[in-house]
Parts: structure tokens; sequence; C-alpha cells
């Protein structure tokens, strides 16, 4: 079972009836929606809603936050992100969604959808059209309008009982209990004065971190500027009450905190100091003033702090976004945004072939929706630094599964970029890579020529490599590994290798040239020769020079390039019949596709180690290991995928386990181990535990 929600920061408090309704609604599949306006706690509810043991029944519970989401066009991805499915097909993420689900019983939560209504509503009646088993549960300001949606819809608390419970319980965790009735009265009052809504009240329980409690109903009533800006005898109503504790908050803000709210508000999703401290200074912001800021924010629960990174909520953040436009700042703070991402991606473009690798991967992963967002930026911009970020961007993108938006944007990007900007090359590159991946190997292949062209008339021998690299992949993948040979072969000299359409021969020093140093472009062109040489059956030779290549990645704490070599060390180790090598190789493989968060690669991985264990007469190991490489290859939406030599090797593997074990409980087994979570399956198969 596929589970995958957010933690819960804070206990809820109340709502038992909307619970027990929720819950009776999601039984059955189909769309429910809670509505409600801002602050009503309709995230928090829905994640209470999906928690516990009352849902064993579903084959997957996912949760996918769209708050950070700012364009219809990443709906998809990042519902299929919290799928966990990392799609390399050229079909459209739509439909490779209502493949995964198919006809499993899976709970999806769309949550904070009011900003993507029409996308929700079009993605949302193509998944449940498809998948009859499918329940969708969606949170919004408003229900999507659809025929059969279920509306769950979400008011207040009563002031008096549950708001005022809710305040007591946030002020317990402030510091600032209620000590007796007097003050419970007086709690009484402040929540009715707040109309029940739950964010007004824990923002105001925040507030006694700095006042008591009598202060904090004393501003209320002295500060009606504050509250709302309210006509004078109109009641308030809930919007007002909300924007009463957003406003008194940012009143009781230093007017450092205040500038630095603003700011903060450019931020599409989470964000750490570093962040911050990137985008944020100017001004009164030094680097300590904007370090002290940060904290006073957190003190005054503006912004909250979880497992190091912060994240303001939507009402507070639109607060922010209404001041950053009211100082007129927004431009410049996008573009300040847009311009700390193509450093950061330069940074971790560097970073690639050194110790750092591994981090850098982690970290762009944490940062997939601000790269998203200053992208669009520099493209709504027709500012050609989009064909850079995602260049830089894209080798770490493609192992985290984000290959439809690699090749949508670099498409984006090459269309506003001048035809005479030698950053084409690397974005022309980057397309050639997503198509290719995604199964399109003519597409890619034509990309790729296109982007040794022109590299080749700017003189730019790294881009010339790196076009070889990906028509030695294509190769490799069509089956032509003489083909593959010859192109990587070229690249691998000195001279720069010609477009297939350029007159006369490459050039290429004598024999006593100095070896070039280590570049991207060159580790992959040798990586495209070890494949190469094993394809075509010189396996002495392909596995010297594995081993040879291995050893630099080791000195340099690379990975991605060393787990290659190692799944070709056990596919040679394989071939010779070295079974117990291979299983050491396809395990230092595996180890390395986790620590850079590459499920394509471990999903490689995994039929290896399968097909190495059933040599080894150990069926047991063997099926374990062959139902998580079923759930990886499915989580990248192929059947199965690599080098041609490999794949009668995956069904003859399979048939022998199942004679092994016999049918049943070969079939058994695979059942209870795919009922395992992913990262629960692959522990396993790794720690070599089978599951009976």
């Amino acid at each position: 079972m596929l589970i995958n929600l957010p933690s819960e920061t804070t206990p809820c408090v109340g709502r038992t009836a909307e619970l027990a309704e929720l819950r009776e609604l999601l039984r059955g599949p189909g769309l429910v929606t809670v509505t409600g306006g801002a602050g009503m706690g309709k995230s928090r509810l829905a994640l209470r809603g999906v928690r516990g043991s009352d849902w064993a029944g579903f084959d997957a519970v996912c949760w996918a936050d769209l708050w950070p989401v700012r364009s219809d066009a990443l709906l998809a991805a990042s519902v299929a992100e919290a799928l966990h499915l990392s799609d390399h097909t050229s079909r459209t993420l739509v439909e490779a969604l209502c493949d995964w689900i198919g006809n499993r019983r899976v709970l999806l939560v769309l949550d904070s959808c009011e900003h993507l209504v029409a996308a929700a509503r079009s993605l949302v009646a193509d998944l449940l059209t498809v998948c009859s088993r499918l329940t969708v549960l969606v949170t919004s300001r408003e229900a999507l309008g659809m025929a059969g949606e279920a509306v769950l819809e979400l008011g207040p608390l009563d002031p008096v009982t549950e708001g005022v419970a809710l305040f007591a319980a946030r002020a317990t965790a402030a510091g600032r209990p209620l000590r007796d009735t007097t003050e419970r009265l007086l709690a009484t009052r402040l929540s009715s004065l707040l109309e029940g809504v739950p964010l007004a009240l824990e923002l105001a329980a925040g507030l006694l971190r700095h006042r008591t409690l009598q202060e904090a109903w004393e501003l209320a009533q002295q500060r009606p500027e504050a509250l709302g800006r309210r006509e004078a005898g109109r009641r308030a109503s809930r919007h007002d009450a909300l924007r009463t504790a957003v406003g008194w908050s940012h009143e009781l803000c230093r007017p450092a905190e205040r500038l630095l709210w603003a700011r903060l508000a450019v931020f599409p999703g989470s964000f750490d100091a570093d962040l911050a401290a990137l985008v944020c200074p100017g001004g009164p912001l030094t680097a300590d003033t904007l370090r002290e800021a940060l904290s006073g924010l957190v003190r005054k629960s503006v912004v909250v702090l979880h497992d190091g990174r912060y994240r303001m909520l939507d009402s507070v953040r639109d607060y922010g976004r209404m001041w950053l436009d009211e100082l007129g700042e927004g431009a410049a703070v996008a573009a300040r945004h847009a311009a700390a991402m193509l450093a950061t991606s330069r940074r971790a473009n560097d970073g690639w072939l050194t110790a750092e690798q591994q981090h850098w991967y982690a970290r762009m992963r944490d940062l997939y929706h601000d790269v998203c967002l200053a992208t669009r930026h520099l493209i709504d911009a027709e500012d050609p630094a989009a064909l850079e970020l995602i260049g830089n961007t894209a080798f770490f993108w493609v192992c985290s599964g984000h290959l439809h938006e690699v090749a949508y944007y670099a498409q984006l990007a090459l269309e506003v970029a001048p035809r005479d900007d030698p950053r084409r090359v690397r974005a022309l590159w980057t397309l050639g890579l997503a198509r290719i991946l995604q199964s399109d190997h003519t597409t890619g292949r034509t990309h790729a020529q296109a982007s040794l062209a022109e590299a080749f008339a700017a003189g730019d021998t790294e881009g010339v490599r790196q076009a070889a690299y990906l028509e030695g992949l294509a190769s490799l993948l069509d089956g032509e590994p003489v083909a593959a040979l010859s192109r990587a072969d070229e690249a691998l000299r000195a001279g720069v290798p010609a477009p297939r359409d350029a007159t006369g021969p490459p050039t290429a020093p004598g024999s006593d040239a100095p070896r070039p140093k280590l570049t991207f472009g060159l580790l992959l062109c040798g990586l495209v020769r070890v494949f190469a040489l094993t394809g075509a059956g010189r396996l002495e030779q392909a596995r010297r020079e594995a081993q040879e290549q291995r050893g630099v990645c080791v000195e340099l704490r690379e990975y991605w390039t060393r787990s290659y070599l190692d799944y070709q060390l056990a596919l040679i180790a394989l071939i010779e019949e070295r079974h117990r090598a291979a299983a050491g190789h396809a395990r230092d493989m595996l180890d390395a596709k986790q620590r850079i968060g590459d499920q394509f690669g471990i999903a490689m991985g995994l039929d290896l180690l399968a097909t190495s264990w059933c040599a080894q007469q150990d069926p047991d190991r063997a099926v374990v290991a062959i139902a998580a490489s079923d759930r990886f290859w499915s989580a990248v939406g192929l059947l199965r995928r690599g080098t041609p030599e490999v794949l009668p090797m995956c069904a003859l593997t399979r048939a022998r386990t199942r004679a092994l074990l016999g049918s049943a409980a070969y079939e058994d087994q695979v059942r209870r181990a795919q009922s395992m979570a992913p990262d629960s399956l692959l522990h396993t198969v790794l720690g070599q535990q089978p599951t009976r």
C-alpha cells in the first residue's frame, strides 16, 4: 500500500461531525470536495479524514500539495509526483496517470485547488472517466462544479465551544495557557470577535508569545484599523475576521519583519533560510537583520517552521503579496528570485562532477517549484537566461522523474530565445535528452543533431561531446552498439566530431596528444563506450574500461556515472556467469541510485539483482527483487526497458523463479511484496530479507 501524506504539525481540534461525514463520503469512488473560505481548516480536516486504519482497503493513498503550483500546465505533473509516477513515455501525463491508477482502488487528495479550478475540473473528469475505483478528495474555496460531486462545506467553529478550545490549545502551545475563568471568558469574547475562524484564532493565539491576553483584547478594541477596516455599524464577515487576525499580526511586526513578510511571499512553496538570504536582502534587510526578522516572523506564527523548512499559509502569503505590490517591489523581487535560481543552477551544474553531486540532486528536488516559477518568469520576459536555467537543471530533474517538465520548459525557452544565442546548444540537448528518455528516439535524435550542428559551428567542444552522447544513447537503446561506439570514439578524441552532414573528416591529434581534462561530456561519452563494448560482445575490454572509469568516479565521489558503470559490471558478470559478483555490482548500483533518487535506474538495477539471485538458486530473494522491479517499472510508466541484451535475461529469470517456487507460491510472494510501500520494498531487497 502506497501512503503519501504530509505530517500533522498541530493536532486537530473539534470538527467531530464534519470528520465523520467526510469519512463516510470517502467510502465510495467519485469526487468529494471540501469547500470553505480562507482559513477554515479545509486541509487539516482532509488530512485528519484520510489518516488511520479506516483506509486500509485502498491500494494507495496519495496527497498532492497544489498550493505551490502556479500554472495549470504543471497540475498533472504535481499529481504524478504525489503518485510517485516518474513517467518515461511520450504519452501525455494525463494518459500516464490514468494508466497508473487503472482499476486500482486509490484515494487521491488534491489540496488547495482554488487557483486551479478549471484545470482541476478537467483533470478529475478524465481520471474518474477512466478509473472506476478512484476516489478524489479536493479542498478548495469553491466546488469544482462537476456532476456527481459531493460537497462538504466547512464553516467556522462554534466560537463558544470549539473556537475557544482551539484558541486554548494554541495558546498553550505558545507557552501562555489560559489560567482562569476570567481568561476563558476573555478568550470566548475574542473567539466571537473572530467569528470562530480557525486560522484567525491560531494567529491570535500566536500573538500571546508577545502580549498578554488582556493586552491582545485591548488592542483589538482600540485599533479597529487593524481589524479589517470595517465600515461603522457593519458586523464582521468571516473574511473580515481572518483579515483582522492577519492584519493584527502585521501591525505587531517590526518594520524589518513586515518587509521580509512581503518579500517572502514570492516563494511558491516552502523555503529554507539559505534561499531567503539569497532572494530577500536589500535596504534595511542585511544578512543579520534578515535572520532576526525571519526568527521574529516564526515567533509571531506568520511563518511556520517544520523540519528545517519554512512555509507561509496561503492567506498570510496573499497578504504579503498585497504589501509587496503596495511597496512597488513585486517585479524586482520576482526578478531577484529568478536570478537566485539561475545562480543556484550554475552552482549545481558546476558541482555535478564533484563530491557535492548527491547534495545537488537533493537540493534541486527541493527547489522544483522555485525553478518552475523562475523559468516561467524568464520565458515570459523573453529572457534567454531561461535556456541556461533549464539546461543546468535538466540532468537533475530527469532523475527525479520530471521529464515532461524538462521538455515543456526547454521547448518554450527555445521558442523565445534568439537564434544566435550560444545557450541554445544546451537547451536543444536538454530537449533531445527528454525525448529519448521518453522513448521518442526519432525526435530525440533530431534535437541531438541540431545541438551538435550549433555546437560544431560555434567550436563548442564540450557541447559537441554532449550531443554525441545523446546520439550514442539513442543508438544503444535501438540495439545499434557499433554505431554508438563509433560516435563515442569520435567524441572522445581531443578533436571535435563533425555533424553528419559536415564536409571533411573530424580533426584528430596524434596518439601522443595529452589526455583532455575530465568533463561532463567526456564522462558521458566514456559511459556510452562501455555500454557499446558490452553490446558488441567485447566483454573483457568493456570490463577493464568500466573498472577504470569507476575508479575515477569513486575518487570524485560521483554517483550517477558510477551507478551505470556498476550496472555494466553486473551485466558483464551475468553474461560470464559470475553470479555472486553480479549481485555485488547490482547492489552497489542500487545504493548509488538511492542516493540521487533515480527510480528509473533503480528499476534497471533490480532486474539484474533478481537475475543474479535466481542464477544462485535463491528464488525467495529473487521473487522479492522481481516484485520490486515491477513496482519501480510501473512508477516510470514502462513494462521494462534497457539495452536489448537485458530484456531476454529478465524474461528468463521470471520463468525460472516461478518454476523454482511453483506458480502459487510465486504469485503469493509477488502479491505480498507489492503491498509494501516502494521505499520499504527496496529496503527489504537490499537487506536481503525474504517476505515469507
